[in-house]
């Protein structure tokens, strides 16, 4: 992708992450747009006419665009965009996922079987303990830590995974050339070379409080689940929790004293219903692997299921059109050719029997 013409379209006035992802999707090459017609560009979902004038008679400031790409290639990164191979497929398939990201190091193929691990920046010795027993465990499953790069449970679990030569991944809330916060400037050098650091934000961009919420929607979208170890009632650990919610991901907590200012975050999110609670790192295995079906193809006996026995007519309908995939209930009564109340009743019957699990926003799955 063209990195120079990206970051140019990026800089156009008007031009924010979702008509960036429109233009990017529109074009082949995103040189293109600046060669487009007014209408052509107007004619693009999301582009307004105001938009579409501002990106056909833009003068591009080059000598900043240089700047800026001969910082990143100093510091050996790279833009990877929405059409690039190595850019997250998970996080595709977001409410706003970053049209491009800066990165340093790199991602693989085994990164997809991601999971984020999130806490509090003053996290207990209870809390270290229970990180570091955690990432082993998911480093030794083959699974790839993604956390934020803050003090506390995002280091511990960075920290983790490099000593027990694992992957992992820290999306920041400045840009890739700033190490933040300073003294996590060894870990930082160490995940570049078992991983990837990644950012939504321009080079030389501060570490300004408003960039982390939204940097963490990246963090629980590049997964397959989030983690959330201790965190307070207003923790960025909890805003990653929600955006996970958000986005059909499973949710874990583990649990705490409850007089602990750093439990009340987990103990809320498992009295809500919204995390399962973990005391191993086989709790999370066996909902991410066995439940998801995230089994590598060699291991998995590709075989119809078959509906589990005792259920009746109008069960089994829906039972057959379900998959392990989460499925909205307007699509699920219409492929079981039934309204969406009487559906709704036969859910929620398949839930109380196990074999069904209820999501966010009427989304359904096999268990």
């Amino acid at each position: 992708m063209n990195e120079k013409a990206i970051l140019t379209l990026s800089l156009v006035p008007g031009v924010g992450n979702q008509r960036l992802r429109a233009l990017l999707d529109h074009f082949n090459d995103p040189i293109d747009a600046f060669s487009a017609s007014i209408p052509e560009l107007h004619s693009i979902p999301s582009i307004d006419a105001r938009t579409a004038r501002e990106i056909f008679h833009h003068t591009p400031d080059l000598n900043s665009i240089d700047t800026l790409l001969g910082k990143l290639q100093r510091l050996g990164g790279k833009i990877i965009s929405m059409k690039d191979t190595e850019y997250p497929s998970y996080l595709k398939q977001i409410y706003d996922p970053p049209a491009f990201l800066y990165m340093l190091g790199n991602l693989a193929e085994t990164d997809h079987d991601a999971i984020a691990v999130v806490g509090t920046r003053n996290p207990t010795q209870y809390g270290k303990i229970i990180t570091e027993r955690l990432c082993s465990g998911l480093i030794q499953s083959g699974f790839t830590i993604v956390s934020g790069l803050a003090r506390g449970i995002d280091t511990v679990a960075h920290a983790t995974a490099v000593q027990n030569s694992g992957r992992t991944v820290a999306v920041i809330g400045c840009g890739v050339d700033i190490v933040y916060p300073p003294d996590n400037i060894n870990i930082h050098q160490q995940i570049r070379q078992n991983g990837a650091i990644l950012s939504e934000y321009h080079i030389g961009t501060k570490p300004e409080a408003g960039n982390f919420p939204k940097r963490n929607r990246i963090i629980s979208g590049m997964t397959l689940g989030t983690v959330v170890i201790e965190s307070n009632l207003k923790g960025g650990a909890m805003i990653t929790a929600s955006y996970a919610l958000d986005q059909n991901r499973e949710i874990f907590a583990v649990p705490g004293p409850i007089l602990q200012e750093q439990s009340s975050g987990t103990n809320r999110l498992i009295q809500q219903g919204r995390a399962k609670l973990i005391q191993s790192v086989e709790d999370i295995i066996e909902e991410v692997v066995l439940k998801l079906k995230y089994i590598t193809p060699a291991n998995v006996e590709h075989t119809a299921p078959q509906p589990p026995p005792d259920l009746n007519m109008f069960e089994t309908r829906i039972f057959d059109v379900l998959s392990t995939q989460p499925m909205y209930i307007d699509e699920i009564a219409s492929g079981a050719e039934l309204s969406t109340s009487d559906t709704l009743v036969h859910l929620l019957s398949l839930e109380f029997k196990g074999i069904v699990k209820q999501l966010a926003g009427k989304m359904f799955s096999r268990r």
